[in-house]
């Protein structure tokens, strides 16, 4: 019998010739590549690559080695796409993607629009991006937002899309979707609830508590200790905030931002009233045009995939072999389509850099329905 070391000396050898069969296959699809591009063909075929598979499983001799043997190869052909995107991408096939870049943002005249009411964290938001001096309304839903800009009544919109607790906000993922409208900047918001009243209200004249349905589950520790004060859930915090102003009632409070209580001039009785007490709301800038900042490090994308092993394996290599990032990634499934997932990815990068053209090439030839949502 063998020792160990001659094992692994047999082994060496194998591998030294697995190496060079794999440059000189590489080298052959890197032809097949240039062919391709000549003949304005698309680099995935699936019909040759599901038959492709069954040949070469077929040829293992127990089905622990045609499952190894398919494995292997599917990589293998998946390193021959690759190489070909990178051709097309150095041969121009890309081209420019359809965004444009600017160096700023210009809001000076820009009307901007945020969901909620005065004093809510989307105003917070907006005013922490673009400043005080701005021009601005609010709407009641996401959805009206995402219609204002989609119109040409606002220029940009500011909307909650994650929150470091509660997580996605799944409803804004879908509008990005279902709308033209593109993602050009972001901004983090502390979210700090406090419990605020009338000026001359104490906590002993409390009897009440109004605001969002999360916020008072986000501050349910400190309420539950006043086991004597009704809570009673309203649209947001900034509502809850305007409503103690315009009932005038000093048995009434409101959990809502502390820069709420300011526009509604409240009295704040206790600040950073949260449970969680690192919580914070992601917002993203939005607009109806196809541009994004030159200085711009971060993608957003979606797209679509069937229900099928291994595809979302297949499509993630994309961001590996092209040494990209990947920060974030969200599913939701796709209406009307059963066990079909729609899936939303961040990562770092510039719409102008090779790499992310080259990524994004495959992803648009492998998915259904790539969208890219913005660069910011």
């Amino acid at each position: 019998m063998a020792s160990l070391q001659e094992l692994r000396q047999q082994l060496d050898e194998v591998d030294d010739q697995i190496v060079k069969l794999y440059e000189k296959r590489m080298s052959i699809c890197e032809k097949v590549g240039e062919y391709k591009i000549q003949e304005g063909r698309k680099v995935l075929d699936r019909q040759r690559e599901k038959e492709k598979l069954r040949d070469v499983a077929g040829k293992a001799t127990s089905d622990f080695n045609k499952k190894g043997i398919q494995e292997l190869y599917e990589q293998l052909m998946s390193m021959s796409r690759k190489l070909q995107y990178q051709k097309l991408v150095e041969a121009g096939a890309l081209g420019r993607l359809p965004f444009i870049g600017l160096p700023s943002l210009d809001a000076g005249e820009a009307r901007l629009v945020f969901q909620g009411t005065e004093g809510a964290y989307g105003q917070a938001a907006m005013k922490a991006y673009f400043g005080d001096r701005v021009n601005s309304y609010h709407v009641r839903t996401f959805r009206d937002a995402m219609e204002a800009i989609e119109e040409g009544a606002a220029d940009f919109a500011v909307l909650p899309i994650e929150n470091s607790s509660a997580g996605a906000v799944n409803e804004v993922y879908d509008l990005l979707v279902e709308f033209e409208n593109y993602i050009v900047g972001e901004t983090i918001i502390p979210v700090v609830h406090t419990l605020s009243g009338l000026q001359g209200s104490s906590l002993a004249d409390i009897e009440k508590v109004y605001s969002k349905a999360e916020a008072l589950m986000q501050t349910s520790r400190f309420l539950n200790e006043h086991g004597g004060w009704q809570q009673i859930s309203v649209a947001n915090t900034a509502v809850a905030a305007k409503k103690i102003l315009e009932e005038q009632d000093k048995t009434q409070a409101a959990v809502c931002s502390a820069y709420a209580a300011s526009v509604y001039g409240l009295k704040v009785l206790q600040e950073g009233i949260n449970d969680e007490k690192n919580n914070s709301t992601r917002f993203i800038i939005v607009t109806n045009q196809k541009v994004f900042l030159k200085g711009a490090s971060k993608i957003s994308i979606c797209f679509e995939l069937p229900h099928e092993s291994g595809s979302l394996y297949h499509l993630l290599s994309h961001f590996i072999y092209n040494d990209l990032n990947m920060t974030r990634i969200e599913s939701r499934p796709v209406e009307g389509k059963s066990w079909e997932y729609r899936f939303f990815i961040d990562f770092e990068g510039n719409l102008e850099d090779a790499a992310v053209k080259n990524a994004i090439r495959g992803l648009r030839e492998e998915s259904r329905g790539l969208k890219i949502l913005g660069n910011y």
